[in-house]
């Protein structure tokens, strides 16, 4: 009991001061864009903002997050944890260098192996996963030689996906604290005091940084934000869930990380499928998509939080209460969550979207019109 009090403690101290650090670090940060030229100019149709708007945010949440941890959490002699910051400062610099000059993919894409690699190689990797066929005698997918390579893809896979949804205000960052959230539950129920620990400090950076970052946002966190926030969900989840929940290690960090996850491979499988690079930009994200059903960004957003907060529940409850539990939770918060979304913009969406068909009506009306016109015409010229 004295162990857990002092948890929950030390879980909100770190909670706050990441929070009260990356708000009050935010106007700082966003002078300094200001002076080093880092704007974000709307130049196409992907993007939802109309004025500049500055960006290197994320450089404010990992002040934020980073002051907390070495407040609140003992690194000294712990590789692991050593080798994750480590790793969080090179994406974070290149995430800044990004932010003011825009550098090629291949380039971005190398420097985050070589951030994977600094954890994967100290200790933080992926020895096994549940194996997912329930008919097997193995219960568990031992990784062996390929726990690095594995480890790596799954560091440098979440840190992008982020990244890609990082596309609406709020939208990133706020599924990133949902993520987050969910991480701290799940180490407070496991007594996992560093991972708690580090969870709220990441909690705390996000939700300080949130008030600059909500519709209409007045500064965005960039490359710098959501590669940074994506590589501490990715590589923490390896050190809470991966090895302290073997036995479900498999379905409960992509419940967490579902929506950034479906998103990625929807677009990759997208793109492929239409001839087209993985890594090629286009306007056919989730959050895109319910943009061109008629809502608006605010409810975009709040609908996608609604999802990202489900699937947490859901993987909250399986880490107690069992598949079967989790399963009827997750059907039931679907169902809330389908009802509350017509109850809350049902009149606005129909609205517009029967406008929509209308003039869409009107012109095939018109069309018709004139096609059956043209035969008379022809007629006429003939006689």
């Amino acid at each position: 009991m004295p162990f857990e009090n002092q948890l929950i403690v030390y879980v909100l101290l770190a909670l706050l001061t990441a929070l009260v650090i990356s708000f009050l670090m935010t106007p700082v940060v966003k002078t300094f864009a200001y002076k080093v030229g880092a704007i974000d100019v709307p130049k196409d149709e992907r993007r939802m903002h109309k004025v500049p708007i500055p960006r290197l945010g994320g450089l404010a949440i990992f002040i934020g997050f980073m002051v907390s941890i070495l407040l609140f959490v003992d690194i000294r002699g712990n590789q692991q944890m050593q080798s994750i910051l480590l790793g969080a400062v090179v994406i974070v610099v290149l995430g800044v260098v990004d932010d003011i000059m825009a550098l090629p993919a291949l380039l971005k894409f190398v420097v985050q192996i070589v951030a994977a690699l600094i954890p994967a190689t100290h200790g933080v990797r992926i020895l096994a996963f549940s194996n997912p066929n329930i008919f097997s005698d193995n219960l568990y997918w031992v990784l062996g030689s390929l726990s690095i390579p594995v480890t790596v893809l799954w560091i440098v896979a979440i840190t992008n996906s982020v990244n890609l949804i990082d596309g609406l205000d709020g939208l990133a960052n706020g599924v990133s604290a949902i993520s987050a959230t969910t991480m701290l539950v799940i180490a407070m129920m496991a007594s996992e005091a560093q991972v708690a620990v580090v969870m709220a400090a990441l909690v705390g950076a996000s939700v300080g940084f949130m008030p600059y970052n909500l519709n209409p946002a007045k500064m965005f966190m960039g490359d710098t934000g959501a590669t940074f926030l994506g590589y501490i969900l990715a590589t923490m989840s390896i050190q809470g869930l991966f090895k302290y929940y073997a036995v479900i290690s498999f379905v409960v960090p992509f419940l967490i990380l579902g929506l950034p996850i479906f998103d990625t491979a929807f677009a990759f499988i997208r793109r492929i499928a239409h001839g087209q690079s993985p890594m090629h930009a286009d306007r056919s994200h989730i959050h895109h998509r319910l943009i061109d059903m008629g809502l608006n960004q605010k409810q975009a957003v709040a609908t996608l939080y609604v999802i990202s907060a489900i699937l947490g529940l859901s993987a909250v409850v399986l880490t107690t209460g069992g598949e079967q539990k989790a399963m009827l939770l997750f059907a039931a918060l679907c169902i809330v969550a389908v009802v509350a979304a017509r109850v809350v913009f049902p009149k606005e969406v129909k609205e517009e979207l029967r406008e929509e068909l209308h003039e869409e009506l009107e012109g095939l009306r018109e069309h018709g019109h004139h096609s059956e016109d043209k035969p008379d015409e022809k007629k006429e010229e003939e006689s």
